[in-house]
């Protein structure tokens, strides 16, 4: 039967909330993320300048990179942060003195071991092939091996709650093991991230108060370890929070095996933003920086920014419902839980076709356009509407939007105009794909007509349209696509669908996205790239210039074969 709360065995609200990143052991277990040995070396420093307290590096005993990562943390200066490496208890055959695991976290040199143990008979029995007792000394022996060499050891109890439903009284047994043999931190680990809340709250009362019941033990820190599998592991570890834990293990972003972990970006602004807590680092640490820290976490590990994540995602605060736009337009936060500053992130009024005027003329603002002698925001907003029922889609395409303002200016002149193409296709008795195009633009009254071949019939538009630009617009040898995308937007039309593309492009200094729509993913990609030539002409200040006749008609120019290597692309339907 459990036993009933005890509330004295809470810590007190003042107590601060400690935050544990497990991003560079536990978050590296998701699918699809590798971080090299620089990589896990980067990211430390990035959590030890914003002040997280602790940072798990890994498990020294599992790979070389580890211990690489280790021996080049023992070097490094640390302003904040208490490196901790991570491990599991001995083998059950092997005394601590003689099990390697054992020797490699203390061989470590970190001031923080992190030991787990087995809290569910089914892992003990089944899975370690160790009797109930067994492991009980397992638990013990290994937590006091570390802790006699001065370190400060952390128990993370592996499944606890599956463990707790199974026989509460053994998984509260190798708490007790842990907490007498010197650990200092007891981690209740939800590690197959199915508990429901209400559940896991219930089992952490629980556990605080009955272990908190003997006054004769040793004081610990109660901590929590989340997964995502139920998708709760934020409101789990929060939850968890408020009755008594005060050390949060979590990753950064989410990342993390099967669905992920405990994301560590909206807890720390949970609790940082919403609660009476005290944090460390004080005050969730460099708040106003979160985003930012989110986003080069995501480009260190490869893995495109999630643009819904809560808080420091592009679309967290972003409004597209005319309603909701007029609003915020006059009161930010009338749609908005808490300020997107706060957080490191912006608000956005997004243009599109459920937009109103007051969504059009703000996002105008805030990319530096007034409407004045061009074209008034209920006008702008009625063309986008009916453009995007044509097909368009400018809320991923600001160059394109930005465009559409332009070319209503009253001293808009277009800085070219493509006079006709042709694209060709060929494949012949099985061999390889040849693509070619041929384009005639005119620019300032004088028409120029080249050809290009690629990898695709898009590769060799794109080519062939800044060669022939180039001629006259060097600047555009810089440019090159990083992303091509193409969307069925009615598919019920088969092969006669009308498709939209999106082309981000960059010029190694900006990146920008334009798009085009038809029922020809040709003509559909001819309009997006026209637009990403142009937008650059514009936003660079080109000049109208004819390049030295003799570097142009060199075919092989070193400008002309760097530019046409960046430029290819490949061609993909999403």
């Amino acid at each position: 039967m459990t036993s009933p709360p005890d509330s004295s065995a809470s810590p007190p609200i003042d107590q601060p909330v400690v935050l544990y990143d497990t991003t560079l052991r536990d978050g590296t277990q998701g699918e699809n993320i590798t971080l090299s040995l620089a990589d896990k070396l980067r990211v430390a420093r990035m959590l030890d300048e914003y002040g997280m307290p602790y940072i798990e590096g890994g498990w020294p005993g599992s790979n070389p990179k580890d211990i690489e990562f280790f021996a080049a943390a023992r070097t490094m200066t640390w302003a904040t942060a208490r490196l901790a490496a991570f491990g599991s208890t001995r083998h059950r055959s092997n005394a601590p003195e003689k099990d390697p695991n054992l020797h490699e976290l203390v061989a470590a040199e970190t001031p923080v071991v992190t030991i787990f143990g087995k809290s569910w008979l089914l892992h003990v029995t089944e899975v370690l092939g160790a009797t109930p007792a067994e492991n009980l000394d397992m638990v013990a022996e290994s937590v006091a091996f570390v802790a006699e060499r001065g370190r400060e050891v952390i128990y993370d109890a592996e499944h606890f709650f599956d463990g707790y439903a199974s026989d509460r009284d053994y998984a509260l047994a190798t708490l007790r093991a842990a907490r007498q043999a010197g650990a200092r931190s007891i981690v209740l680990c939800d590690t197959n991230g199915g508990t429901l809340t209400g559940e896991l709250v219930r089992v952490v009362t629980d556990t605080i108060a009955t272990l908190g019941a003997d006054h004769a033990a040793p004081a610990v820190s109660w901590g929590i370890h989340t997964h995502n599998d139920a998708e709760l592991a934020v409101a789990n570890a929060i939850a968890a929070v408020e009755v008594g834990v005060r050390h949060v293990q979590a990753t950064i972003n989410g990342y993390g095996e099967r669905c992920g972990n405990a994301n560590m970006v909206s807890i720390l602004a949970n609790l940082a933003l919403k609660t009476n807590h005290a944090l460390v680092p004080p005050g969730g640490g460099r708040l106003a920086g979160l985003t930012e820290l989110s986003r080069h976490v995501a480009e260190i590990a490869n893995i495109a920014p999630n643009d819904y994540q809560a808080y420091v995602g592009r679309s967290a605060f972003a409004h597209k419902g005319g309603v909701h736009g007029a609003a915020v337009a006059k009161v930010e936060r009338s749609y908005q839980h808490v300020d997107p500053t706060s957080v490191g992130n912006e608000g956005r009024l997004v243009v599109s076709e459920l937009g109103g005027r007051a969504n059009t003329q703000h996002r105008a603002e805030q990319l530096g356009h007034r409407l004045d002698g061009s074209i008034d925001a209920r006008a702008l907003s009625q063309l986008i509407k009916q453009l995007e029922a044509d097909g368009l889609a400018f809320e991923g395409a600001e160059a394109s939007f930005e465009l559409l303002i332009r070319r209503h200016a009253t001293d808009y002149a277009a800085p070219f105009r493509i006079v006709d193409y042709t694209v060709l296709v060929e494949q012949r008795d099985g061999q390889e794909l040849l693509a070619e195009a041929t384009v005639k633009v005119e620019v300032a009254g004088e028409i120029l007509h080249t050809a290009a071949d690629g990898n695709g019939p898009v590769n060799a538009l794109d080519s062939a349209l800044r060669k022939a630009l180039g001629a006259f617009y060097p600047e555009l040898d810089a440019v090159h696509l990083v992303d091509y995308k193409v969307r069925i937007i009615d598919g019920t039309a088969a092969t006669g669908a009308r498709t939209r593309v999106m082309i981000d492009s960059s010029d190694g200094n900006r990146t920008w996205s334009t798009m085009g729509s038809d029922t020809n993913i040709i003509a559909a990609s001819a309009g997006a790239l026209a637009d990403s030539l142009e937008y650059l002409i514009w936003k660079s200040g080109a000049e109208l210039r004819r390049r030295d006749e003799r570097h142009f008609t060199t075919p092989t120019s070193p400008a002309r074969t760097a530019a046409g290597a960046a430029g290819r692309i490949r061609e993909v339907t999403s």
